[in-house]
């Protein structure tokens, strides 16, 4: 009988005398070689004897059978090709976060199931007509990755129009949500939560400025951040974010809530997110030792999918 290809990889490391658990880093062709997060993340995951890479995730000369684990960091040229990036999740025997997680998180509309708690969201399927709200307000695509394609207006701007008009051309659902003008003096807080338990938060500046200019183009934008400690409240919210995901807490390598004052919040990264792990001591760390264990119970049960329930 043909072993599995996870037990092929397994078998040939060890007559070769290469025992190391391997792991895939995957990014986008433009950055090739990652982030800024995937360095320091490949030298802590070797201290756990784990040889991680970063790889393309739709370069066609990659074998991803070789690895034991495919770890999604920044694909994030996706979202003009949503359904190709999916079916490439979905053909990997190992990958986290897991496939199905990744469609539900890849469409903001997500943010239906958390009520109350998330940022007032109108969805705008394309041909649906836009009227500008009465207060400041942010039109997005549903789709999208950082502030790609998303604009920041002022109250009743008729610019809007054109915004929609361009996005629902292209076949995109629009989102449009009030401007939380808090956010100018406090900014946001993301916190980010390593296999279900809280690891560190950050502070991040806001990013979006008046005038209407979609960000578009720039897969990498530099965003002005520090460490910061998470609020009682801003836990509490996250805590209950948790529970009313469609996925148990930790069937998740990693999880990024971003909240706006108030706290409300703004997105759930469960995909493609940064996580900041050089502004917290010891994230690196701990991600690395989430992705290790990973590598090696797969490793070890090579028989088994994805954790998540189909």
């Amino acid at each position: 009988m043909a072993e599995s290809s996870a037990t092929a990889r397994s078998s040939s490391k060890t007559a070769s005398g290469h025992s190391e658990l391997t792991v895939a880093l995957a990014t986008c062709a433009e950055i090739p070689n990652g982030d800024d997060e995937a360095r320091p993340l490949i030298e802590a995951l070797a201290a756990h004897g784990v040889e991680a890479e970063s790889a393309v995730w739709d370069d066609r000369s990659v074998n991803w059978d070789r690895f034991d684990l495919v770890v999604v960091r920044s694909t994030w040229d996706y979202t003009g090709r949503r359904d190709q990036f999916l079916a490439w999740a979905e053909r990997l025997p190992q990958v986290l976060n897991p496939p199905e997680v990744l469609r539900w998180n890849t469409d903001k509309r997500y943010l239906e199931v958390l009520g109350t708690d998330s940022v007032p969201t109108e969805f705008l399927d394309p041909g649906a007509e836009f009227a500008a709200p009465g207060h400041p307000y942010v039109i997005k695509p549903s789709i999208g990755a950082g502030s790609i394609g998303a604009a920041r207006y002022d109250a009743g701007d008729p610019g809007g129009l054109s915004h929609v008009t361009g996005l629902h051309a292209a076949g995109r659902t629009v989102m449009v949500q009030p401007y939380v003008e808090e956010i100018d003096d406090y900014g946001e807080t993301a916190l980010i939560y390593v296999s279900g338990e809280f690891s560190h938060a950050v502070h991040k500046e806001p990013v979006l400025t008046r005038g209407g200019k979609p960000a578009a183009g720039e897969l990498y934008v530099k965003e002005q951040m520090s460490a910061v400690e998470a609020t009682e409240q801003e836990l509490v919210l996250a805590e209950r974010v948790l529970d009313a995901l469609p996925f148990a807490r930790e069937e998740l390598l990693y999880t990024r809530i971003d909240l706006l004052p108030g706290p409300v919040v703004l997105e759930v990264e469960l995909t493609e997110p940064s996580l900041f792990i050089g502004y917290a001591e010891g994230a690196a760390e701990r991600f690395a030792a989430a992705i290790a264990v990973e590598s090696q119970r797969r490793r070890m049960s090579p028989e088994n999918g994805p954790t998540t329930s189909q």
